[in-house]
């Protein structure tokens, strides 16, 4: 395999993983991002200003985003790692009280007899094993393969790619003037930025795609709507 194919597919295998970090940290950059240039057109602002809040948004809270994103998953964590350490404490200071919660899981799970006293004595020859059934089964605790790091990258890249899209027609047209509506165009752009992020939700959700295509592109406009007219009505209360 060489270097170019390596790279690429170890760039599918992040992208597969932090798949659900990649879609939601879309939807919020391009919700958040349409809404700063929607409430800045609906206020009159200059393409200029546009442009600065735009950007200062993307950064800013794309940042936020992804240290909440990597702060959260440590914390998950920190509190499974924390439960683990307390079974593995019971199950040595405890072990008999610990042995019957084994055998009523299985219990309810409709094993019984000799088979559920096998089961039992099958989980308890291993530590590691018995610990974790009491996480799975008792606590419903599962262990997150995820890095904290990759999730906060794949929330800022994603948060990066998908929320410039509103600011990029503006961008456009400051640099060289394209003779165009610039808000049309990026509301159809932007559109199209929501179309395929909802694609990629119905992956992540199992859900419909022209369902999930529909919802994020629902969001996006009420988004929008409530922040255009929030910056009209604010325009007509200062300048009146």
């Amino acid at each position: 395999m060489d270097d170019h194919s390596l790279h690429q597919s170890t760039s599918n295998k992040f992208l597969d993983k932090y798949l659900n970090e990649f879609v939601y940290g879309g939807i919020d950059g391009c919700v958040t991002t349409f809404a700063v240039v929607a409430g800045s057109v609906g206020a009159g602002l200059d393409s200029s200003i546009i442009i600065i809040l735009g950007f200062a948004n993307l950064f800013a809270d794309g940042f936020s985003m992804s240290v909440g994103a990597y702060l959260s998953n440590k914390s998950a964590r920190a509190k499974y790692n924390k439960h683990r350490k307390i079974e593995y404490w019971e199950i040595d200071n405890k072990r008999d009280t610990e042995i019957e919660e084994v055998r009523e899981i299985y219990r309810q799970k409709g094993f019984e007899g000799e088979l559920l006293e096998q089961i039992v004595a099958k989980i308890i020859e291993d530590k590691d094993r018995w610990v974790d059934v009491m996480m799975k089964d008792e606590l419903e605790m599962i262990p997150e393969d995820k890095s904290p790091i990759g999730i906060g990258v794949a929330t800022y890249i994603s948060f990066m790619l998908i929320g410039i899209i509103p600011i990029s027609i503006y961008l456009w047209d400051y640099i060289a003037p394209i003779g165009i509506n610039l808000f049309l165009a990026t509301s159809l752009l932007t559109g199209l930025g929501f179309a395929v992020v909802g694609y990629f939700k119905s992956k992540v959700t199992q859900t419909h795609a022209i369902k999930s295509i529909a919802e994020t592109l629902l969001l996006g406009a009420l988004a929008a709507s409530v922040a255009y007219y929030v910056g009209d009505f604010l325009e007509y209360l200062i300048t009146k």
